[in-house]
């Protein structure tokens, strides 16, 4: 499964922007996708997971009721939807997948990409 992040960029805060993971295999459909990020001297840490059939998600804390994430398996694209930004939220953001996601924390994952730049200014 190949993954490819994109919609970073610069954003005042308060604002709003939309990334998008964009996942290609013969199988990628079949897969949880999440969204991890890194600030600079930070551990990369979870933000939010969608099952593979959108049905499920789970967020972390930090976002929930700022970040939506949504999934469309025709055009093997999962959207993270950020709003109300903070400069805390200023991040390396990969998107990453996984088989076997049953809810919850999705633990560790099988794939990822290689990140979207999200800054948020003060």
């Amino acid at each position: 499964v190949q993954l490819v992040e994109s919609g970073g960029g610069l954003v005042q805060a308060g604002g709003s922007l939309r990334l998008s993971c964009a996942a290609s295999g013969r199988t990628s459909s079949t897969y949880a996708i999440g969204w991890f990020r890194q600030a600079p001297g930070k551990e990369r840490e979870f933000v939010v997971v969608i099952s593979y059939l959108g049905g499920t998600s789970y967020y972390d804390d930090s976002v929930k009721g700022r970040f939506t994430i949504s999934r469309d398996n025709a055009k093997n694209t999962v959207h993270l939807q950020m709003n109300r930004l903070k400069p805390e939220d200023s991040a390396v953001y990969y998107c990453a997948a996984k088989k076997g996601y049953l809810g919850g924390h999705p633990g560790g994952m099988e794939y990822w990409g290689k990140g979207t730049q999200v800054t948020v200014s003060s």
